[in-house]
């Protein structure tokens, strides 16, 4: 179904072949991820070139046809023999690949995928909600707060759990910091007892897919009142959600909040971002994202506030939009 629609976008810009090179999206197109590198081709009769060394599990997992790549004149000759004149290429496509093809085919670039990646299917959002239940219980295994270890044994704890639990690994490097680096949105986890606040952005990886959460525990006075405003503007963000708006209207939600009690310019990164085979997709809650919300994205909300040098507090959600915003997993607040 992902080929026959991307095909079909093809068709109405009149391109004979689209090359992908990133390692997910021939993971969406084919269900094999590449482990070294890999030219995917789509066309009427799709195909992928793969290294020697990935042939086995290339064989294995494609639901497209698979040849052993040999070298670039041979890939482009095949082409060349059914006529393609035009390529689409992937705007990541590196250089040096770039430079290959360009002297043999008419080349543009398009973002035909990402666009059939933004919306998932049942399988997809059944995927990052396991991927979440296994982060989620592994957080709650760890009960962070009881805990008297560094930050940096207590961060891979968490995923030595998210494994034990069913995951093939943590979906990003995860964070677990204390005290004033909580001021630090991607903060590394440092080999120092803990401090107050702590700041937990972890997420499992299940069949692929991605999960992402940040919670943050708070002390004192203070950061109980930088949480109280950041989680307002997190819940308010996710009720406003709907199909029919655009994603920069969820931004808005949120950051007027913060920027109402006084800390706009402490909330120094979009409200949310897409995951699904990737931690970061496209579209996401940003100011600048005119992109409208339709059925089926997958899009955190992560408002936060951040007091350089002193503490920050971020709470983030991950949300499947259906009539409106609902949240993946049940991890209270």
């Amino acid at each position: 179904m992902h080929i026959k629609n991307i095909l079909k976008d093809m068709e109405k810009d009149n391109i004979q072949a689209y090359l992908l090179t990133q390692f997910t999206n021939i993971q969406y197109i084919s269900n094999y991820k590449p482990t070294s590198f890999a030219f995917c081709i789509i066309k009427e009769n799709p195909i992928i070139y793969a290294s020697q060394m990935d042939m086995e599990i290339a064989k294995r997992d494609s639901s497209i046809e698979v040849r052993e790549y040999e070298k670039f004149e041979i890939m482009i000759d095949d082409m060349k023999k059914e006529g393609i004149k035009n390529l689409a290429i992937e705007p990541s496509l590196v250089y040096s690949y770039y430079e290959k093809f360009r002297d043999d085919f008419e080349i543009t670039s398009k973002n035909y995928i990402d666009k059939q990646r933004m919306i998932k299917d049942y399988s997809e959002i059944e995927n990052i909600e396991k991927a979440t239940e296994i982060a989620q219980t592994a957080f709650k295994e760890l009960d962070v707060a009881s805990r008297s270890e560094n930050e940096d044994v207590l961060a891979f704890d968490l995923v030595r759990l998210m494994i034990e639990n069913g995951a093939s690994g943590e979906s990003f490097d995860t964070i677990l910091v204390s005290g004033a680096n909580t001021s630090l949105p991607h903060a590394i986890p440092q080999s120092k007892p803990l401090e107050t606040p702590i700041l937990v952005d972890w997420g499992a990886k299940f069949n692929g897919y991605c999960s992402d959460n940040t919670r943050t525990i708070v002390y004192t006075e203070k950061q109980y009142e930088i949480f109280d405003i950041v989680r307002e503007a997190h819940d308010k963000a996710i009720k406003a959600i709907k199909p029919g708006l655009k994603c920069c209207e969820i931004d808005k939600v949120s950051r007027d909040i913060i920027t109402e009690y006084g800390y706009g310019d402490r909330f120094i990164h979009s409200t949310g971002h897409s995951l699904g085979l990737d931690i970061h997709e496209t579209p996401g809650f940003s100011l600048r994202d005119k992109t409208i919300i339709e059925k089926g994205m997958v899009i955190t909300v992560e408002p936060g506030i951040y007091l350089e040098g002193k503490f920050g507090v971020r709470i983030e959600d991950t949300i499947a939009i259906e009539n409106k915003g609902r949240i993946i997993g049940n991890l209270p607040l």
